[in-house]
């Protein structure tokens, strides 16, 4: 039988009351002290029925009673939320201690399954992490926000996110959502391509703004990330480019007729942005425009960064759009003006041909 102790002081007589449970009765034991103290013992099963107290609650708090609720006085149970858990860029294993004690405490997991991918399955995370994971796809998480807040005020529930959580501007969206509804929230925070891409040698803080480039169609074909890329350019800092996923996306038809039936996935590959980047070069070029960049602009393509197999090839953005670097996700990087070091590293990952378009424009500046 487990032992259990409480107390509560007595405001009249400036004494405290304490009680025992020895398994079968509760004795009263006065003694004179102080200040009531926090009751840290297990709970019995009498302290269960009177408190109501769930099993969950216990072992939040590691059996401890807080304050001297047990005895009647108003509860103070741990604030439930929204946990905003960030699961890194490799696969199940990248996820922080931190992260997965939450997964498996909470009552509901979704995992985020639109901004990003890991190398590893939904059933794969299941295993590791001993948990069901809800998937929660774009409309899920833009339109049907309410579904994945429900009951976050009274259990909490984990929101599963590939990388870092604030990697994606939704997520912001839900956060204030949550807060609209008086539910609290919480991060925890993970590796994500915004920092990990200082894995080909490239230093963070000589990165300018990030851009987006996405699959071109017959009749649409936008390039407003170039002019992005330029401005990083004229102030000599690099540029990252997170490339196109298309997941769980309709054709046409099927949109106009109201049919749940979706494409196979796409994700862009390094080698397709280059090409699109090629013939804005020329489009810019045939408009008589002054260059950002050329086909000889040192560039670098990333896939499946923090995985094991996680692949780096630098070259020109010639070189690039003939490169194959495996499967998803890939990322490309424009480079600005290198310091020397960077060049020693970019050289570790390019071609037969080096990085012979590089030219010195004093002691500790390459351009290209």
């Amino acid at each position: 039988m487990l032992a259990w102790s409480g107390c509560r002081s007595n405001e009249l007589g400036g004494s405290e009351q304490r009680w025992q449970w020895n398994g079968q009765h509760r004795i009263q034991s006065p003694q004179r002290k102080k200040k009531a103290s926090l009751c840290q013992a297990p709970l019995s099963p009498f302290c269960l029925a009177q408190c109501g107290l769930t099993e969950s609650i216990l072992r939040f708090t590691n059996g401890a009673v807080l304050g001297n609720s047990c005895l009647g006085a108003s509860p103070r149970w741990p604030q439930k939320m929204l946990y905003f858990v960030g699961l890194g860029l490799g696969d199940a294993k990248d996820i922080t201690v931190k992260g997965l004690e939450i997964v498996r405490q909470c009552s509901r997991v979704y995992l985020e399954a639109y901004t990003s991918i890991l190398t590893v399955g939904k059933e794969a995370l299941e295993e590791y992490y001993g948990r069901e994971l809800l998937l929660a796809d774009r409309d899920m998480v833009e339109q049907q926000a309410d579904e994945i807040l429900k009951g976050a005020d009274v259990s909490d529930v984990a929101f599963l996110v590939v990388g870092d959580p604030f990697g994606a501007t939704t997520h912001s969206d839900l956060v204030l959502r949550a807060l609209s509804a008086g539910i609290q929230y919480r991060v925890i925070h993970n590796a994500s391509i915004m920092n990990a891409v200082g894995c080909c040698g490239l230093q963070l803080y000589n990165f300018g703004e990030t851009v987006s480039i996405v699959f071109w169609t017959d009749t649409w074909r936008p390039e407003s990330f170039y002019d992005k890329i330029k401005k990083n350019r004229d102030m000599g800092l690099h540029t990252l480019c997170l490339l196109d996923i298309k997941v769980k996306e309709q054709s046409m038809e099927n949109l106009m007729r109201g049919r749940k039936i979706y494409e196979p996935p796409r994700y862009m590959t390094v080698a397709q942005a280059a090409e699109q980047l090629l013939e804005i070069v020329q489009n810019r070029r045939d408009r008589g425009e002054e260059m950002a960049i050329t086909e000889d602009t040192v560039c670098v393509g990333l896939a499946r960064v923090g995985a094991e197999d996680q692949a780096i090839r630098s070259g020109t953005l010639q070189e690039l759009a003939s490169c194959d670097l495996g499967g998803p996700l890939h990322s490309v990087i424009i480079s600005g003006h290198l310091h020397p070091l960077e060049v020693d590293m970019l050289k570790l990952f390019s071609g037969p041909e080096g990085l012979k378009t590089l030219k010195m424009t004093d002691s500790s500046t390459y351009v290209s």
